[in-house]
């Protein structure tokens, strides 16, 4: 009973940031992947740099937006999940 007393600290700290670091990290991950596998040809987003535009092509990790400047490149992880939802909103 004593050792078990020496390692409920640590089991107690273990758990807090299980369920407020790891677990709500997880689910944004969970949620960004989703986010980047339904992307369409014909969604208006801004990228995480600040790039705001028009998918125009789909590739597996890639898209082919449409900018004010012309056609750019982007990998799908560099749309931002959040500004692109506030975009849609507006």
């Amino acid at each position: 009973m004593q050792d078990l007393m020496k390692f409920a600290p640590y089991l107690l700290m273990f758990v807090v940031l299980y369920f407020f670091m790891i677990r709500p990290q997880q689910k944004r991950a969970k949620n960004e992947k989703e986010f980047e596998s339904g992307l369409k040809v014909g969604d208006k987003i801004i990228t995480k740099s600040g790039f705001h535009g028009k998918i125009v092509d789909l590739a597996e990790t890639s898209a082919i937006i449409e900018t004010m400047s012309g056609k750019l490149k982007i990998e799908r992880s560099a749309i931002s999940m959040e500004m692109s939802a506030a975009l849609k909103k507006a």
